[in-house]
């Protein structure tokens, strides 16, 4: 039975977020804000955190920093009513795994966290041995890429950013549309996302400029390899 923390501070949202999570058979442990939040993560590692962004004390992201200096497997999932592309952009780089726009349905809540909990299972069934790109080395468990001869420092990569690179690694011989990237990773493939997606991408390219062999394309109208 998986286990979610909820750290929310509307208790009223809350309640009815936990309330329809543990009737679909989840076990759900609740914090009114980060600080609470980070106690009960460490009292026992939950196998999903749910997180809103803005709460007193502590907030979300600074809650999704603690979590991943711990730890790279657990999925995190933010709640949030900000809209602008920067705050997603910001969300993934510190780790997390999914961003839920407020307000949202809760059919759409439960369907997220079934995808990430099912990427988390994969993911620890995925082979641990560092991939081959070209002249560097990915090491994806541990979100890491760097040259094979050692003449760069390692990048450390945030968890979309290794995601983002294993699908394309995966896919190299094929092209990927937008759409399918969009809706594995990010959930939807909504014009907000679709932005956050081209930061991404920008970013890998600027991580793999040491060998110009290895190039992440565009394919007008259809996707990217």
């Amino acid at each position: 039975m998986p286990t979610i923390l909820l750290v929310e501070d509307e208790l009223s949202l809350a309640r009815i977020v936990q309330d329809s999570l543990e009737t679909r058979g989840f076990t759900v442990h609740h914090a009114p804000d980060g600080q609470q939040g980070w106690q009960l993560f460490q009292l026992g590692r939950p196998d999903l955190v749910v997180t809103d962004v803005m709460m007193p004390v502590r907030d979300g992201f600074e809650l999704a920093r603690q979590i991943r200096g711990v730890t790279t497997t657990v999925p995190i999932l933010f709640l949030t009513a900000r809209s602008q592309a920067a705050d997603a952009v910001q969300g993934f780089e510190l780790g997390g795994n999914d961003y839920v726009r407020k307000p949202f349905s809760l059919d759409e809540l439960v369907a997220r966290i079934q995808a990430l909990l099912g990427r988390a299972s994969t993911a620890a069934q995925t082979p641990t041995g560092p991939l081959t790109i070209g002249r560097y080395r990915f090491d994806y468990p541990e979100q890491r890429l760097q040259l094979a001869d050692g003449s760069q420092r390692p990048v450390a990569l945030t968890h979309r950013e290794a995601e983002l690179l294993k699908r394309l690694f995966d896919h190299r011989t094929q092209v990927l549309t937008r759409t399918i990237v969009l809706r594995e990773l990010w959930g939807d493939d909504s014009f907000f996302n679709g932005r956050s997606l081209d930061v991404f991408i920008t970013r890998l390219r600027r991580y793999l400029r040491h060998d110009p062999s290895v190039r992440i394309l565009n394919v007008r109208g259809v996707g990217i390899n």
